[in-house]
């Protein structure tokens, strides 16, 4: 699955932390594509067991982070350990199939 990462139309580059939590049933590759998200800011990707994340070449993969975590089975269950563990949720998706999600990220 192709993870397509990108700034709001209102920021020109973005220059925060982010988390990321990639839940899969089936262990998968995540490939990042991303697109004016300034290098040299933390970026952690935690993903199920058996997954990996695929970074490009670059700065950005020397500033993100990877970690196989073991996630709660049903989103519900999920999403209120992310709240517990993060304080926050700023976006929760669902997809049966894809090869490709697009996310923007920003304010």
């Amino acid at each position: 699955v192709t993870l397509h990462l990108n700034p709001i139309s209102s920021v020109h580059i973005h220059q925060k932390p982010l988390v990321f939590l990639l839940n899969s049933p089936l262990p998968l590759v995540w490939k990042l594509k991303t697109e004016r998200l300034a290098p040299g800011i933390r970026r952690v990707f935690f993903v199920s067991l058996g997954s990996v994340v695929q970074f490009e070449k670059g700065n950005f993969s020397l500033s993100a982070e990877m970690e196989e975590k073991l996630f709660p089975e049903k989103n519900e269950h999920l999403l209120q350990w992310a709240q517990k563990e993060y304080g926050a949720v700023t976006s929760f998706t669902e997809l049966k199939i894809s090869r490709n999600i697009y996310i923007k990220v920003g304010e």
